[in-house]
């Protein structure tokens, strides 16, 4: 079964790191009925540097974890905090690649990541934001950024000879950023980085609104040497006609406030772009299909005249499995589950669900 994503909760300290795995992680994995749940744990900066510097500590959650049937093979180390203050937007991409304090949070990550993880795990995986959102950027930060890379990879090789085990780090492609597709992604990446620490997060929601083929995407990966270390399993809206007075109401019940939602339309003349939702219902044409970066739960189609694209995360898992030597580390990562138009009311229910569903439709994964 896949692991969920842990940046659905808000907890920022240690103490409520530990108490959402009781409030919640803990009733999905009875919901489920399985003996082990896999969480994709994210912990924010403070929180990291904090079990960094504390072996006890690690100790301490991993003993945690343990007692509650829990696991973890992944971190979610995109956001660096503060992921659901009342406005996020464009601080998410911060600090970005050129500030050492990405640097230094991604190795704190990594060394409790490696206490963490379990004995069956062959590796440990972090995601990662791609370098910076698009604007500013220089070729001074492109090299600093290679250079930061460089820097992370001497630890994690140091890293993997004293555990045994590598923890790799997962480059994740996203509208609006300096990689803004996965064609952007191993381009920049291919000849920069050490494949054997360095490689995608392949989000199949941010694959969907790009309208790229996710079966050729995938295979341009593996075409580099470069690998899909993680897959984060996640679908975004489609709207067939944006233009209709029925599909623009129903995708402007999705514009809110707290994060970014990139919009394309697919054009017989290329992509169009708007780099939040608001954007693009005042400045598309609408006269093409929109797909919204907006992560909708996995097993809960929404009402026409929406859909989502699950049809793309399927289409990428079947190409991952087809291509690579081994299952990457799956995680659903619906953060969203409080901004939709209608939020549940019962998270924990809603998330088993969507595992259910996951579980289901992906087939085996890691």
């Amino acid at each position: 079964m896949p692991a969920y994503c842990t940046n659905v909760h808000p907890a920022e300290d240690l103490a409520g790191v530990v108490a959402q795995l009781d409030r919640y992680a803990v009733p999905v994995r009875e919901r489920l009925g399985v003996d082990e749940l896999a969480l994709g744990l994210w912990l924010a900066e403070p929180v990291a540097r904090g079990l960094a510097d504390d072996p006890a500590a690690r100790r301490g959650l991993a003993g945690e974890l343990r007692a509650r049937g829990l696991t973890v093979s992944t971190l979610n180390a995109f956001p660096y905090g503060g992921f659901h203050d009342e406005v996020v937007k464009h601080s998410v991409y911060l600090p970005t690649w050129t500030d050492p304090r990405r640097l230094a949070y991604t190795m704190e990550c990594a060394t409790v990541l490696a206490d963490l993880l379990p004995d069956s795990a062959s590796y440990g995986s972090i995601s990662t934001l791609p370098l910076a959102w698009r604007e500013p950027w220089t070729e001074d930060d492109d090299a600093r950024a290679q250079a930061a890379l460089g820097e992370l990879t001497g630890f994690l090789r140091a890293e993997a000879t004293r555990h045994g085990r590598p923890v790799k780090l997962a480059v994740e492609p996203e509208p609006g950023c300096v990689l803004d597709t996965v064609a952007d992604a191993v381009g920049w990446l291919a000849d920069r980085v050490d494949h054997d620490h360095v490689g995608l997060c392949l989000d199949t929601c941010h694959l969907a609104v790009s309208f790229a083929d996710p079966v050729e995407a995938v295979k341009s990966i593996h075409a580099t040497g470069l690998s899909v270390v993680k897959v984060q399993a996640s679908a975004a809206l489609e709207v067939a006609e944006p233009g209709s007075a029925q599909g623009r109401e129903a995708i402007a019940a999705f514009a809110e406030p707290r994060y970014l939602h990139q919009v394309r339309e697919n054009t017989p003349d290329g992509v169009l772009a708007a780099d939040d939702l608001p954007e693009a219902l005042d400045a598309l044409p609408a006269e093409h299909p929109w797909r919204v970066h907006f992560h909708v739960p996995l097993h809960a189609r929404p009402a026409a005249p929406l859909t989502s694209t699950t049809d793309v995360l399927l289409a990428a898992m079947d190409a991952v499995r087809a291509t690579a030597d081994a299952t990457p580390h799956v995680e659903v990562e619906t953060y969203t589950w409080t901004v939709l138009p209608d939020p549940v009311d019962d998270l924990a229910a809603g998330i088993a669900a969507e595992l259910r569903w996951a579980a289901e439709h992906l087939g085996g994964t890691a």
